[in-house]
């Protein structure tokens, strides 16, 4: 029996993308190491972005009088992505997968497509929170996932937080 190579990619918790997915990703995973064991690479994006607070966020937080906290500027982003992909490998480990972890600051597509190049996956998991593509972007073909679709086709699979493309 082989060895499944799975390039799982996140830009938040495994446990606050399940919370958001209904447990979709793990249950995934799961059934995927019940079917032959799986390797798994985790891929932790640090949200680089989270530093300035966008436009709409305040102008949708100022009715209700409740504002986003912008965090701190102190705040290492790089260690809640490394706190994340530890997070990720410990779960992964625990249903059974071989997991490993990596840490990038680059955007979703580089960093997808920086590891894809350099190892061999059979699949590559998305579970990330933000639509970080527009509407102009996705009816250019420019949407990272999109792009990556191209490329591994059934083999990529995409959990995506709500209000994403693939929901309208």
């Amino acid at each position: 029996m082989g060895m499944q190579r799975i390039l799982l990619v996140l830009d938040m918790d495994l446990l606050t993308v399940d919370e958001h997915f209904d447990l979709e990703p793990i249950n995934h995973l799961v059934a995927r190491q019940e079917q032959e064991p799986c390797d798994v690479t985790v891929l932790s994006l640090v949200d680089t972005r989270q530093t300035h607070l966008p436009a709409m966020e305040l102008l949708l937080g100022a009715p209700v009088g409740k504002f986003p906290v912008a965090p701190r500027p102190d705040h290492d982003i790089s260690a809640a992505a490394e706190h994340r992909m530890r997070l990720a490998v410990r779960h992964l480990k625990a249903i059974g997968c071989q997991a490993s972890g990596l840490i990038s600051d680059e955007p979703l597509l580089k960093a997808v497509r920086a590891e894809t190049r350099g190892h061999d996956y059979d699949e590559v998991v998305l579970a990330t929170g933000r639509a970080e593509h527009t509407l102009l972007a996705h009816a250019f073909g420019q949407d990272p996932v999109q792009r990556l679709r191209r490329r591994w086709r059934q083999r990529l699979i995409v959990f995506s937080g709500p209000g994403h493309i693939e929901d309208l």
